[in-house]
């Protein structure tokens, strides 16, 4: 089986983390979490050769989604995945994005819906569905190959915000001591902002939330 080429790309006001993850076979790619420069990713993109075939969401807070538009535009019926409990956070971005003084037109609809314990197929590279809500309702992880994305539920050294709408602090440690924490050691993890860290580091080291049998 192939393992996923991932590649960073760090944009926009809120230097967010856009992953491009390719099957090296088939050189079919999808995007995680298009933030405000699309061109950035459409030009790494044909750079690199890869056919994007789908833009999975991690969750639908604007930083996160405001280039999805313009991805679809420029590739037009590419299959957008969201988990449902994060269908209002989507359809309001634009009001999200006028919080922050920012203007953003309503987005496409999405065609596909994340379910926890489900997979998602790129080429051949298979990765499970996580629902692990707290950040938002709706946030989902994407596990496979030794690496998961995991959207705004964990940074290396830190943890996602609660205090937007839909955030639940109870049900973010939840979903990361129950589902993140379940993966190996070894499994890189891909946040939606700053650096990769590792499932093994974050249990013994992150302040906010190490592992149940390591925080006495």
């Amino acid at each position: 089986m192939p393992e996923p080429v991932i590649v960073t790309v760090t944009n926009g006001a809120f230097a967010e983390n856009c992953y491009l993850v390719a099957d090296p076979d088939s050189r079919e790619a999808a995007l995680v979490d298009p933030g405000e420069e699309a061109g950035l990713f459409l030009a790494r993109l044909r750079r690199e050769g890869w056919t994007p075939r789908a833009i999975w969401l991690t969750h639908a807070h604007l930083d996160h989604v405001a280039g999805v538009a313009a991805v679809r535009e420029a590739v037009p019926g590419l299959p957008l995945w969201l988990h449902p409990a994060d269908r209002g956070l989507y359809d309001h971005a634009p009001d999200q994005a006028r919080a922050f003084g920012l203007a953003l037109a309503p987005q496409p609809a999405p065609d596909h819906e994340f379910a926890d314990g489900a997979s998602v197929r790129l080429g051949g590279l298979a990765f499970a569905v996580l629902h692990t809500p707290g950040h938002s309702p709706g946030s989902v992880c994407l596990s496979g190959h030794g690496v998961v994305f995991v959207g705004d539920l964990l940074f290396a050294g830190s943890v996602g915000r609660t205090d937007l709408p839909g955030g639940d602090t109870t049900a973010l440690l939840a979903s990361i001591r129950g589902k993140l924490y379940a993966l190996p050691d070894e499994t890189v993890a891909y946040p939606g902002h700053g650096p990769a860290t590792t499932i093994g580091v974050e249990k013994l080291e992150n302040p906010f939330a190490r592992a149940v049998d390591h925080a006495r």
